[in-house]
């Protein structure tokens, strides 16, 4: 079918990333589920086919491509069924490393960038605190300038791939005497920096192949040129990026919705019950349907969206609407997918328990759903 906010380029691009997802992704990501991280292995395949630079500027090694290119990202591995492996790289290329796209040096472009988009180094973002969620305004870790250093305290909770990262963007206080949204710096803090550590790698309800980790900061001493972007004016930098954060967070969301009625729609066509076929129902027909007209209106949405922000539209609004009713949708559609495969769809052996579970977060993450919906209220 004709995609009016694609060209072939976009229809190269999907298809070889689609590739890339069954022979490298799907026959693995079990594996990758029980061990809790997605090998360093994979990430430098990613870097190699030119998945981890295809917003990044083309002097650095990337592809130069917009937000269009990153949705078709999102949407191909959201294909592969394994959200943990799909947020571990849309973490990297669309939440963490654009900070440093967006607001870097040329030197500190130069320094990291090649690594970024070859998968040598992995990315991640700090900001999430025990006691400031969606509320970025309200985070505690400080940053004080000592000379040519600025020394950091504090910690962060939540943080994707914050167990085997190697770079971390890390949002901190650096003027209490201002409102909030006006005393935040953003810093570049490496593994292994002096009294930065992993506190643990955190256990969850599902990305179970997505390192999640708590962070602390005792003292962390990095170089004054370490900070990334105008001093106090991290907030900023931190909501400019989440409109392409919340919207590859849709497209993922959409795309394992529809792959989840794949699913389901191929298991009640062969399921037998009540002397027939589970397809057979009335009931089942109409709830099936009633979940791919959501779905197919919703993915347009993603692309029109999309294509908004390629074009250099200031579409907060759209994006909030998009982050909220996307993933609000695609929770509504595996409730029933599970639904329809029985008990076979509580067992974790099923590909349709492990999209159901690992769903629940997308209308957490990235801007909680009410948060998004305050958002488009405040622009009505």
């Amino acid at each position: 079918m004709t995609n009016l906010y694609f060209n072939e380029e976009h229809s190269i691009l999907r298809d070889q990333i689609k590739k890339f997802v069954e022979k490298e992704i799907v026959p693995f990501g079990d594996a990758w589920e029980e061990q809790g991280y997605v090998p360093r292995e994979l990430l430098l395949k990613m870097g190699e086919f030119g998945l981890f630079g295809l917003m990044h500027e083309e002097k650095y090694g990337g592809s130069g491509l917009d937000i269009r290119a990153a949705t078709i990202l999102a949407e191909e591995l959201g294909q592969s069924t394994f959200a943990g492996v799909t947020i571990t790289a849309l973490v990297h290329t669309n939440m963490a490393s654009p900070h440093l796209s967006l607001a870097g040096t040329a030197a500190q472009k130069e320094k990291y960038i090649p690594d970024i988009v070859a998968g040598k180094k992995i990315t991640a973002v700090c900001v999430t605190e025990p006691g400031a969620g969606s509320d970025v305004a309200g985070i505690k870790t400080r940053a004080v300038r000592d000379g040519n250093e600025w020394v950091i305290n504090g910690s962060k909770i939540f943080i994707t791939n914050g167990v085997h990262g190697d770079i971390y963007f890390v949002a901190a206080k650096t003027d209490l005497d201002v409102k909030s949204s006006r005393g935040t710096s953003i810093f570049i803090v490496e593994k292994g920096t002096p009294g930065f550590t992993v506190g643990r790698s955190l256990k969850k309800h599902g990305w179970k192949s997505s390192d999640t980790a708590e962070l602390f900061f005792d003292d962390v001493r990095i170089p004054a040129e370490n900070l990334l972007g105008e001093e106090n004016k991290g907030f900023y930098s931190i909501m400019k990026n989440f409109q392409h954060e919340r919207i590859v967070l849709g497209a993922m969301g959409i795309s394992e919705a529809q792959k989840a009625i794949d699913i389901t729609l191929e298991n009640v066509k062969n399921r037998k019950a009540f002397g027939g076929v589970l397809w057979d129902k009335g009931v089942i027909r109409e709830k099936m349907a009633r979940a791919q007209s959501k779905v197919s209106i919703a993915r347009n949405y993603v692309h029109h969206v999309a294509w908004l922000d390629s074009q250099g539209s200031e579409c907060i609004k759209e994006v909030s609407m998009l982050k909220a009713y996307a993933c609000d949708v695609a929770n509504e559609v595996m409730y029933d997918c599970v639904q329809f495969h029985g008990g076979m769809g509580f067992m974790s052996e099923s590909p349709i328990e492990r999209l159901y579970r690992d769903s629940r977060v997308l209308p957490v993450g990235g801007g909680a759903t009410e948060v998004m919906y305050e958002e488009v209220a405040k622009r009505m």
